[in-house]
Formats: C-alpha cells, structure tokens, sequence
C-alpha cells in the first residue's frame, strides 16, 4: 500500500500533460506580469494595519528589523518555490511540486491544504474589502441595508453583498483570460503601490528622531496561557515569547511574516507563463524584493511620525497622519486599501483554481474540471464552481476567526517545497534546472525550520481547525482520489495524443 501512496509523477509526465488539448492553459505571462501578480497580491492591509500594531505591542521602532527578518525568512522558500517552478513549469504549485519528489498522498494533502488556504484566503480579503468600500460609501453619505452588511453585528438574516459581488465580478474576469487578468491587475497595482509610495514620502516630512528613542525598547516578558487561543508551543513548553528587546524583534517577525503570504502563488501561474525558466524566479524574488522594502519603508515612517507607545491598533498609519494634522489622508489610504484588496482577492482566486485544475488533470478530483475553455484557454469550469462557492462563503460567513487557517495552510506548504527540493536533487540529478536553490541542503533546511517555528507560534485552537481539515482530505482521497488517479491507473499521456511541440523540445 505505501508504495502506491508515495508513487511520484515524472516531471517530464508532468510537463508532457500539460500539452493535451483540451487540457493545455495558454501562455500569455512575462516575467513583469508575474511580479506584478506577486507585488498584488502580498501587498493588502497589512501595510497600512500590522505595521504600526506590531510596533506598538511587540517591537517598538525596531519593527523595521522585523520586517527584514520575516523578508529572509521567506526569501529562504521563495528560492525553493523558484527552483521548482522553473524546473517543473506546471500548474498546481506546491501540489505538482510534491507530486514529483514525495508521492502522490504527501501530493495531495498538500493540494488539499492549498485550496482550504486559497479559498479562505480569499474569502477573508473580500469581507476586509467589503469594509473598506462600505466605509468609503457612508462617507459619501450611501449607506447598503442591514441585512446586505454581512454577518458581522447583524440581527438575523446578513448577507455581504459587496464580498459576494467581487469575488463574482473577479470570477469573471478570470473565466476570459489570465492576460486579461493581469492587465487588470496592473492597473489596480500601479495604483495600489502609488499610494504607499505617497504616504512614504509625505510621512517622511513629518518624521521626528525623538520617536525612535529607543529604537530597540527594554524587553517586557509575556504570561504564559494555558487556553486554545494560546501559541501552540506554549502549551507544549510553557515558553512565552517575550515583547520588545532583541527577541521582541523575532516576536514581531512571527506575526508580520503572515503580511509576506502571497508570493508563493506567482508559482501556480508557471504554465501560463511563455519562459517559466527565466521568469519565475524574476517574478518570485522580484515581488518579494520590493514588497520587501516597502515594509521596511512604511514601518520606518509610521514610527517616526508618531512614538510607537502611542499608536492606534485598528489603523495606525491613518491615526499618525491624524496625530501630525493632516486627517484627509486617511481617507487616501482606506481608498489605497479598498483598491488593492481587489487584485490580493483575484490573484488567491487564481491560484486556487490551478491547484484544483492540476489536481483534476491528475484525476484526483473529476476529470470534468480540468477542461479547459475553447476560446478563452482558462480552466472555466473550476473557476465558476469555486467563484460561487467563494462568493456564498465570503457573503454569509463572519471569517475572522478563520483568518489564521491561511497562515498554517501557507507555512506548511513552505515545508513540504522545501523538504521536496532535498529529494529531488537526489532521486533526479539529470533534470534540468535553470535556476538552483543555492546551498542545498542548507537553505532549504533552514527554510524548513523557519516556517515550523512560524508554526508553533500559532495558536492551538489553528492547529485542530487544520487537523480536522486534512482528516477530511484523507477521507476524500481513500473514497475518490487513490482509485481514480491516472497515475495508479497508467493512463499516462502520450506523445501521440500531444498536438504541437513534443515538450522536450527547448527545455
């Protein structure tokens, strides 16, 4: 039975699978698009929120160090995802990723966690933009009736119309094209990232060295809990990190690293990308890279603008603008917010779907999703199906308490890369890599134990919302997916059935 379960897919299968017609994604991405995609989709309200709530309850002015510190951190997986995703040019991401090195269950548990973590992801996002619009609107003097606010403090039946209608309308753009979708995303990113570059350098002018004294603020211990609220390794160890100090700045770390989640999706766009070889890693590093100093530049301002002790937790960049007199600003930046949650929301959507649409090609889930559109080449039929349910989710659902399941979701499947880039630099020394994971072992060990730290920093109750989920995968995959894999049942393609190109040709 195990070596079923742990039978690997060849990469050259992988890729030769990709060139079925009715199962071939088109090919429109440059590597401009794919930073676009990576800078759109990291970049939400993380910028404009956790900045300054880190700084004022876990590292003071030295939250910029956090940043840098949780920037490695994920520099260390991004140079695993950027290996692979040159190596293996195939929708599905960490799914086909795993599927090539670790087997076919590891494969799938991963896939499964993927689209949990996709789809709340998403859901989350579009209830955030929900807010912001709503509050722009009641500024304008609209207000939507009660029970079309969402759940949140609703009496009775609540419905967010406005979450449900984005992810519908982004569901669309999606079903005509990924090129379509990244000239959208380009807009709203050009928009997005002006705005943050005009609070850098506005804020810059109201900046004042008294506030960053004392950079690094004396260190305060932290009570342990003993709830299920509480980080998992404080229930194991009884440890509790400690705020401000030099370990506060790794403290702050473990909570800003979650603004950082997004990159990893730019992989699952490798198969509509014209030269996954050359471009991914430059998409990958390259929206990391200056998301990156973005934070690192927002903190720094928002702490020199206002002392850390006294920053609000709710919006703290918009209060500083307040604080220094000049409150028309924080309208510019729930505008900035509202805008760029669309392309976080459209981009998590996508990513989604390519795992679904990858796991279907592979048989796993019904073959009936992984045909694609004759016209449009984009995977409609996965993309409709989980739109809509997306959009009930997001409309009927208060998901805060969810929220964190996306971290887990992410940080896992950092490890299952990282662990597969290990393997398969021993089991397939012959492929050819056109980028490589410098320092291999060491950079994907140590990618591996960066994200199990970030881990057991979470609270427990995450952990058992994560158990029962992959629980659940297990059940779905012994009913359904180990029996109806084509790998398990040879149905492998072949170069007949290929129209074009064999896919060895150029690689």
């Amino acid at each position: 039975m195990s070596s079923t379960l742990f039978r690997t897919k060849k990469v050259e299968q992988s890729i030769l699978d990709t060139e079925e017609p009715e199962h071939a994604l088109k090919k429109s991405l440059s590597a401009l698009d794919l930073t676009v995609f990576g800078v759109g989709v990291i970049i939400g309200t993380g910028i404009f929120v956790l900045t300054g709530t880190v700084a004022k309850n876990n590292a003071g002015p030295a939250v910029a160090l956090a940043f840098v510190a949780a920037g490695v951190a994920c520099a260390l997986a991004a140079l695993c995802y950027a290996e692979f995703a040159s190596t293996v040019p195939v929708a599905g991401s960490a799914y086909t990723f795993s599927y090539a090195s670790l087997g076919e269950f590891p494969a799938w548990i991963i896939g499964w966690d993927l689209v949990l973590e996709f789809a709340l992801g998403t859901a989350v996002v579009a209830v955030g933009w929900s807010g912001y619009v709503a509050s722009l609107m009641d500024n304008a003097g609209w207000q939507l009736p009660e029970a079309l606010s969402g759940r949140e403090g609703a009496d009775g039946f609540g419905f967010d119309i406005l979450a449900a209608a984005l992810v519908l309308v982004l569901t669309g753009i999606l079903v005509l094209g990924t090129k379509l979708s990244a000239r959208v995303t380009s807009i709203v990113v050009a928009i997005k990232v002006t705005v943050v570059l005009t609070v850098i350098i506005a804020g810059a002018f109201f900046v004042k060295g008294d506030n960053y004294d004392p950079f690094i603020p004396k260190a305060q211990k932290v009570e342990a809990g003993e709830s299920l609220d509480s980080p998992l390794i404080q229930l194991i160890f009884g440890w509790a990190p400690s705020n401000f100090g030099v370990m506060g700045i790794f403290t702050a770390a473990s909570v800003v690293f979650f603004a950082f989640i997004g990159f990893d999706v730019v992989a699952t766009a490798a198969e509509e990308t014209r030269n996954p070889q050359r471009d991914m890693p430059r998409g990958i590093l390259g929206s990391l890279l200056i998301c990156t100093t973005l934070y690192v530049l927002v903190s720094i301002v928002v702490t020199g603008m206002q002392h850390y002790s006294r920053l609000s937790v709710d919006a703290p960049l918009a209060d500083a603008f307040k604080a220094t007199g000049h409150p028309w600003y924080a309208g510019f930046i729930s505008f900035g917010a509202a805008v760029g949650l669309t392309t976080v929301c459209m981009i998590l959507l996508l990513g989604q779907t390519r795992v679904f649409f990858a796991m279907s090609r592979d048989g796993l889930l019904p073959r009936f999703f992984s045909q694609v559109h004759p016209r449009f080449k984009t995977p409609h039929r996965p993309t409709i199906l989980l739109g809509v349910v997306i959009a009930i989710l997001a409309g009927f659902t208060s998901l805060s308490e969810l929220a964190e399941l996306v971290n887990i979701g992410t940080l896992f499947a950092f490890v299952v890369v990282a662990i597969g880039v290990i393997i398969l630099r021993r089991t397939r020394p012959d492929l050819h890599r056109a980028f490589r994971t410098p320092w291999v072992p060491v950079i994907p060990i140590l990618s591996v134990l960066a994200s199990l730290w970030l881990m057991i920093n979470l609270p427990a109750e995450t952990w058992v919302r994560f158990g029962i989920w992959m629980a659940a995968g297990f059940v779905v995959y012994f009913i359904y997916g180990r029996s109806h894999s084509r790998l398990g049942r040879g149905e492998e393609t072949t170069v007949d059935e290929v129209a074009g190109p064999g896919p060895a040709e150029g690689r």
